[in-house]
């Protein structure tokens, strides 16, 4: 196994408690992250899914946390959203808070623990060291967020429409828009790695 990039930054030499202290913080600076690209949310008048940036931040959040601190700084924002912490993209019909995982968003947003996760197993396998595995495991990461999304849409938002009407609603709008993304926020692990000066085949 690979070491992620914030066990590279974190020394191995500090202190258990500064250790900690150090990942609590990265996990609280996803959190934020999140929350912040949450709030840069278009809608769109052809589906009841708006864009935003969110995926994007949830994928290299794992990749550069980990499975296990991507998720959990996942978890943390789902609490504190449901808890009525205005976290959440803005809507003109639900309120912040536990509301919010009913409408048809709340798929998208259940997901992300899981795809930081997954995200995050493949980059503590060396996937996030090149651009090409890189961008492998970011779209894994979407893929689960998509599965999420549409499932949630089709089982309990709109049933009536079936499967084919969620996919149309919460997939193929977003299709061309998010792997432009996914593009970019691959070459972001590489990047990230450069700068650190941490070589492509480090292991422990």
């Amino acid at each position: 196994m690979q070491p992620t990039l914030l066990t590279c930054v974190v020394t191995r030499d500090d202190e258990r408690a500064l250790r900690f202290a150090e990942r609590a913080g990265a996990a609280a600076f996803m959190i934020v992250l999140t929350a912040a690209a949450a709030q840069i949310s278009i809608p769109l008048p052809f589906t009841p899914v708006p864009f935003t940036l969110q995926p994007m931040v949830v994928l290299v959040g794992g990749a550069v946390l980990g499975s296990r601190l991507g998720m959990t700084s996942q978890l943390l924002y789902l609490a504190l959203g449901i808890a009525g912490v205005p976290l959440f993209a803005a809507s003109p019909v639900l309120p912040q808070g536990v509301a919010r995982l009913l409408g048809p968003t709340g798929g998208y947003l259940l997901s992300y623990p899981a795809a930081a996760f997954v995200t995050g197993w493949l980059a503590e396998r060396g996937f996030d060291r090149k651009y090409p595995s890189s961008f492998v495991a970011m779209l894994a990461g979407l893929a689960v967020i998509f599965a999420g999304g549409v499932c949630w849409l089709a089982l309990f938002v709109a049933p009536a429409r079936g499967f084919a009407g969620a996919v149309a609603a919460g997939l193929t709008p977003f299709i061309v828009p998010d792997l432009l993304k996914l593009v970019l926020a691959a070459g972001a692990m590489p990047a990230l790695w450069r700068i650190t000066g941490r070589p492509n085949t480090k292991t422990y």
